[in-house]
């Protein structure tokens, strides 16, 4: 679609903002949302969708990837990551910045800006990564929703793991913190103590639920200490969950993955280093806590964690093998799936992963289906189930740990900004995101 055109969309389950649900249309013109009723009357220079027996429900915002561009593209690039997320339902992203070179600065995050300007097919944001040398630049990068710490799981300059160094970030600004919480002392003792095992499954023992919890209670104690914005990135353990349950203030958040919720270390026996990751898989009862935490409103919303490897550097031997796996493919199917299966419901699920994280990061216009919204939607199937193939997957790794899964909930079409660009199977390859806004 051309710019100033207008997309019609017909006889769909338009899932509302209040959480209740029409049969009815959508109109857009440019990239938002114009009006939303039971019946639209045709207009002539409107593009038609027909989605009868399809239900319409706002684009995904996956407020945690690892796209590896710059310096790491044999992985993924913003182009391959941006087809697989418009097949997936995604309309817009964050971005870490654990990238080569990694993004600490403005002249890093101008690269970026840059490059997905002219690659991604879908919205995009950055973050900008503390190193523990470069507050000041934390203080005035623009734009970015916020810092993203690694107090563990990393090597180099991104690693801070001295308490000083963390409480002098926590102490100057008021931009949002989002931590990744591991403990890397611990981590190393454990590393010592479990040396030379090659089962992927020791992973789970290193960075072990009392490493999560120890981290998240540090990010949380500073962030009260300072009343300072804090969201805590990929929780994984059912410690971290009864802590926030306890104590959790209303300028703290949190995010899980499906992969947390859906995986646990059984699957070490049945895809052996694919299922290594950062935090790492925990066991079912975490499953069980995460889940309910979730439902509850101790978590508030999902992120995927999209962090691929290929095959080959997976392959290797742990702990030679890197850790994470891909899922913006994969992420909202999973999710829709459980509804179907009364986990949760359809509401929810769009709650979770559009209209939360666009209130958390202060994200204009998105997360809802509603006129005065930009127009970021997804259409999908909830009658027609299909597993996860690996000659499916756009994402250029190539696999899923989900493989062989029969899921429903696809995406039929992908709409960004008011462009389709995701149909019936199809990429249009022309569409481009634009750069995401973020409020105070």
């Amino acid at each position: 679609m051309s710019l100033h055109s207008s997309l019609l969309i017909r006889h769909a389950h338009i899932l509302l903002p209040n959480g209740e649900s029409i049969v009815g249309d959508v109109l857009t013109y440019d990239h938002s949302i114009v009006e939303v009723a039971s019946r639209i009357s045709m207009t002539k220079s409107a593009t038609e969708i027909d989605a009868t027996g399809l239900t319409l429900l706002p684009g995904v915002i996956d407020p945690q990837v690892h796209f590896r561009e710059p310096g790491l593209e044999h992985k993924e690039d913003l182009f391959t990551a941006t087809c697989a997320c418009v097949k997936g339902g995604i309309t817009s992203f964050l971005e870490m910045p654990n990238t080569r070179p990694p993004t600490i600065n403005q002249e890093a995050l101008n690269d970026k800006l840059k490059r997905a300007a002219s690659k991604c097919l879908v919205n995009y944001g950055f973050f900008i990564g503390a190193t523990g040398e470069n507050t000041e630049e934390l203080l005035k990068v623009n734009p970015t929703p916020g810092i993203k710490i690694f107090m563990g799981s990393m090597s180099g300059d991104l690693l801070v793991d001295n308490e000083e160094i963390l409480e002098s970030v926590f102490s100057k600004g008021d931009r949002l913190i989002a931590v990744h919480a591991e403990d890397q002392t611990r981590i190393n003792q454990k590393r010592c103590e479990f040396a030379n095992i090659q089962d992927p499954a020791i992973h789970s023992q290193i960075q072990d639920n009392q490493a999560a919890l120890s981290a998240t209670q540090l990010a949380l104690r500073l962030s009260k200490k300072y009343k300072r914005r804090l969201h805590i990135l990929h929780m994984s353990t059912c410690d971290e969950a009864e802590l926030l349950r306890k104590d959790k203030p209303d300028y703290v958040t949190a995010e899980v993955t499906p992969q947390h919720l859906f995986l646990n270390t059984d699957q070490y026996a049945n895809i052996g280093t694919l299922a290594q990751m950062n935090p790492p898989l925990r066991l079912p009862y975490d499953n069980q806590v995460l889940w309910q935490s979730l439902l509850d409103g101790v978590i508030d919303f999902i992120a995927t964690d999209h962090a691929p490897h290929t095959l080959q550097e997976k392959s290797q031997r742990y702990p030679k093998s890197p850790s994470g796996m891909p899922g913006v493919e994969t992420s909202l199917t999973l999710m829709l799936t459980a509804a179907m299966k009364g986990s949760c419901t359809v509401a929810q699920v769009a709650n979770w992963m559009s209209t939360a994280p666009a209130k958390a990061y202060s994200i204009k216009n998105k997360g809802a289906i509603t006129p005065g919204y930009d127009a970021d939607l997804v259409l999908v199937d909830l009658n027609t189930y299909r597993k996860v193939l690996r000659q499916d997957l756009l994402t250029k790794c190539g696999w899923s740990p989900f493989e062989g899964w029969e899921l429903t909930g696809w995406p039929i079409y992908t709409i960004v900004c008011g462009q389709v660009a995701y149909a019936k199977g199809k990429i249009n390859t022309e569409v481009r995101g634009r750069m995401l806004e973020f409020g105070v």
